[in-house]
């Protein structure tokens, strides 16, 4: 909420001076219950964590490791050879986790 700093503050009489009533009147306005039909279409796409996935198949190609790839032994993902940096125990490891 945007806070406009120039304009004049209240004073202790100013605030003692709003009735309940008023103080309830803003609090209302500001939270009604009104959702935006954009707000309830973007919560459609999202999945709750734990959902029940049983009924899905994965539809992904899967391409096996080719040769100029290799497998990091620390983040255990693949990466071009360029990547690859061989530690003192002669593991192969990417140059993120080096």
């Amino acid at each position: 909420m945007a806070t406009d700093y120039d304009a004049p503050r209240k004073t202790e009489e100013d605030i003692s001076e709003d009735s309940l009533e008023e103080l309830k009147a803003r609090r209302s306005d500001k939270s009604s219950g009104v959702v935006d039909e954009d707000e309830i279409e973007a919560a459609e796409g999202f999945e709750l964590p734990g959902a029940d996935l049983s009924g899905e198949e994965l539809a992904v190609r899967v391409i096996p490791r080719q040769a100029d790839e290799f497998t990091c032994t620390s983040c255990f993902l693949v990466h071009h050879r360029s990547q690859l940096v061989i530690d003192k125990s002669g593991q192969q490891i990417c140059t993120e986790c080096a």
